[in-house]
């Protein structure tokens, strides 16, 4: 552990030259293994907290994945401290629950932007500014999903700090102001619930760099409660195998 070390970032314990300028975000340590597998001479470069960094390289790139926790606010330390080392482009890989009845489980959900309905970015900017996806990275992560013949959706998604808020908000104190807010954010056509691209979008903006999100829906609760099929899937393959995709897409791109 280097904590005392000035050189080393406190929470991902990491240093100048440790990362590439190019970082994948999954929110389960767990799934930085599976990603580093797509990377060519990944070596496991730190495992601190919920953050865990592989580094290598992707089209002879040097490209990093760090875990970041789940929520907003340890999504944010690790971009915080992940920008201090150089990385400046950066794309979410995780999971979500879908909120329209068309999406099902196993397709690829592409943020365009998010909802503020968590605490973190409010330490950042004043609700009125919008946590909005960077446009290359999002066209990436498009591109990557046709690439990879993938079924995708792209919109909005909705970011929340409680988990059993959206699954069980009837056993909540607060469950009035729970349910008659999902159903706005479904009136308003948003995609699915995750918890950590609202942060990440908005401390992307004050750090001035690029920020997309791409997501496995695992199921659609929606769906569920109409009485409809709706499969649910954990396998992340997809997901993953779309946002490496898109990271090349960005490097070629950037090289030209």
């Amino acid at each position: 552990m280097k904590y005392a070390d000035e050189n080393y970032e406190y929470h991902i314990n990491m240093k100048q030259g440790d990362v590439g300028r190019y970082v994948i975000l999954p929110g389960d340590p767990k799934r930085c293994g599976k990603i580093a597998a797509y990377f060519d001479h990944a070596e496991l470069v730190a495992d601190s907290r919920e953050y865990v960094t592989y580094t290598g390289y992707l089209n002879h790139e040097k490209v990093s994945v760090t875990s970041t926790g789940i929520g907003g606010p340890s999504a944010s330390i690790a971009m915080e401290e992940l920008a201090n080392l150089g990385a400046d482009t950066f794309i979410r890989v995780g999971t979500c629950g879908a909120m329209q009845r068309e999406i099902l489980g196993g397709d690829i959900i592409i943020a365009s932007g998010a909802v503020r309905n968590e605490g973190t970015s409010r330490e950042y900017a004043p609700v009125e500014y919008p946590a909005v996806a960077d446009y290359s990275v999002t066209t990436a992560l498009m591109e990557g999903a046709v690439r990879m013949q993938q079924r995708y959706h792209l919109g909005i998604v909705q970011c929340k700090d409680s988990f059993y808020g959206q699954h069980s908000p009837e056993s909540k104190p607060v469950f009035y102001e729970l349910q008659n807010k999902w159903e706005a954010w479904k009136r308003m056509g948003c995609l699915a619930s995750e918890m950590e691209s609202a942060a990440l979008f908005t401390v992307a903006a004050y750090r001035k760099v690029r920020c997309g999100s791409v997501f496995l829906c695992m199921a659609n609760q929606e769906r569920e409660l109409a009485g409809l099929d709706n499969p649910v899937v954990h396998d992340t393959e997809t997901a993953i195998k779309t946002a490496v995709e898109a990271m090349k897409i960005i490097i070629e791109k950037d090289r030209r």
